[in-house]
């Protein structure tokens, strides 16, 4: 079932996905994947140097992008519920703030934004929800970066958890009001690019995005994030979250 909840999920995903590279293989329907023991904490000055240092390598590598195209694994870990199936398809991004997220398992659906307008349609209950951009649950640091208007630095405190070669780890909490908790970013030291990315929300939930195949700047046309319900889907426009 496609619901606003999902289209949270995938702009917070994807606020840091467009500098994703491909994440390791694994089985879709495997669950969330298994995390590596943590490595002892870095001494304080050294994590700072180190935050700083790869916030300033990742921000350059997304600002050098203009769009990219993968397919894509969604895994939920529920904090109260037994954790969500695996749900995998294909993605197109582009800026500013335009994507496509086609979900092939385990069931068809679209989330569709052409930056003003953001679809979710349910084929199986021939329903789509259509919201404005910039409602509160879109609202946001998380998706100013989504929209390529935003910098990490000045949105997140970025803490390093991990600084070791070739993969580091960085969590990035939001400084103001916001809808979740932190973003994760798995860093390739030497190229800024992340391999995998994870959202934590207000209740603990955590979501993971795994890419592979992904290909860059490939000028995706404007149709692709564009979308027009059929005609015998029935259109419903929720109200805006109360502040």
């Amino acid at each position: 079932m496609c619901d606003a909840g999902r289209a949270l999920a995938l702009a917070l995903a994807l606020s840091c996905a467009h500098t994703a590279a491909s994440a390791a293989g694994g089985d879709p329907g495997a669950g969330p994947a298994p995390r590596a023991p943590e490595p002892a904490e870095p001494a304080p000055a050294a994590a700072a140097d180190c935050a700083a240092a790869l916030t300033a390598r990742v921000q350059a590598r997304y600002d050098r992008m203009r769009d990219l195209e993968a397919r894509f694994v969604q895994r939920t870990a529920s904090a109260l519920a037994p954790s969500a199936e695996p749900m995998s398809g294909r993605v197109v991004l582009a800026k500013p703030g335009r994507m496509r997220w086609s979900y092939e398992t385990p069931e068809p659906s679209e989330v569709v934004s052409d930056g003003r307008t953001l679809w979710i349609y349910d084929p199986a209950a021939r329903e789509a929800q259509k919201f404005a951009v910039g409602e509160q649950f879109l609202s946001g640091a998380a998706f100013q970066f989504l929209l390529g208007s935003g910098r990490i630095a000045d949105s997140f405190q970025v803490r390093a958890d991990r600084c070791d070669a070739p993969r580091a780890r960085l969590t990035l909490t939001p400084t103001a009001d916001a809808t979740y908790q932190a973003l994760e970013l798995e860093i390739d030291v030497a190229s800024g690019e992340a391999s995998a990315t994870a959202v934590v929300d207000l209740f603990g939930n955590r979501t993971e995005v795994e890419f592979s195949e992904l290909r860059y700047d490939r000028a995706p046309a404007a149709s692709m994030f564009q979308f027009v319900p059929p005609q015998d889907v029935r259109v419903l426009e929720p109200e805006p979250a109360a502040h």
